[in-house]
């Protein structure tokens, strides 16, 4: 599975009621073009009838942001290279069963969210609590790009080292946080995705999305000031 394109790794950023989220706003390397509803038809039948031209379509288009979602999830690359592939092989097997319902790209993001959960409940079983390193700095966009920043611009020589110690605590404190309110966090604040889409993911009320996702930035809020040793305003 190739590394992802260039993006924002998680920054500290403004949340609702003071709270921090690793970033708000729109991803600008969004790499999936959401067809009408009759194209989906379409390329789901496609895929229902095995085409492998259609099956390579849907990797190229899923690829970066499945291998995000288990990254953040999953906290390691090494392991989020494997699930990512992970993830495609079941969907080519489920395909035959998806009637519909939901989006496709819901659907997928479903049983990501769903194989990162299970690994994440069998590395803990196992005590595995060593965490990969963030993306090579050569990966970063400037956190100047996300909305919010609390520890100024850093794309200013004298604040770089300052803002990739920030990042770094972040996603330490993102890979602490209970699972349930890991896959709620990413798939907002990361991925983006609208309330109602999370709660056809992850199978919760609408009410019980919004609200685990307020006690999930808050959550992490005291987990990053527990670890800088100062309060985020």
């Amino acid at each position: 599975m190739p590394d992802p394109s260039p993006g924002r790794p998680g920054a500290v950023v403004a949340g609702d009621a003071g709270t921090v989220s690793i970033y708000r706003g729109a991803p600008p390397w969004t790499d999936v073009t959401e067809p009408d509803e009759t194209e989906e038809r379409r390329f789901i039948a496609r895929l229902q009838a095995r085409d492998e031209r259609a099956f390579n379509e849907l990797v190229r288009l899923y690829e970066q942001r499945i291998f995000r979602l288990v990254l953040r999830m999953l906290g390691r690359r090494d392991e989020a290279e494997d699930m990512a592939q992970e993830v495609f092989v079941q969907v080519f097997k489920a395909v035959g069963t998806f009637r519909g319902e939901s989006k496709l790209s819901t659907w997928v993001y479903r049983i990501a969210v769903n194989l990162c959960k299970n690994r994440m409940k069998y590395l803990a079983r196992r005590h595995d609590s060593a965490r990969d390193e963030l993306e090579p700095i050569a990966e970063r966009a400037p956190l100047s790009q996300a909305k919010g920043v609390t520890f100024g611009d850093v794309a200013r020589p004298d604040h770089m080292a300052e803002g990739f110690e920030v990042e770094r605590v972040v996603q330490l404190c993102l890979a602490e946080l209970d699972a349930d309110f890991r896959e709620v966090l990413v798939l907002r604040d990361v991925e983006d995705l609208a309330y109602e889409e999370i709660a056809d993911i992850t199978a919760l009320p609408l009410g019980t999305v919004k609200s685990r996702i307020h006690r999930a930035r808050s959550a992490l809020k005291e987990l990053v000031e527990a670890r800088l040793g100062e309060k985020i305003e």
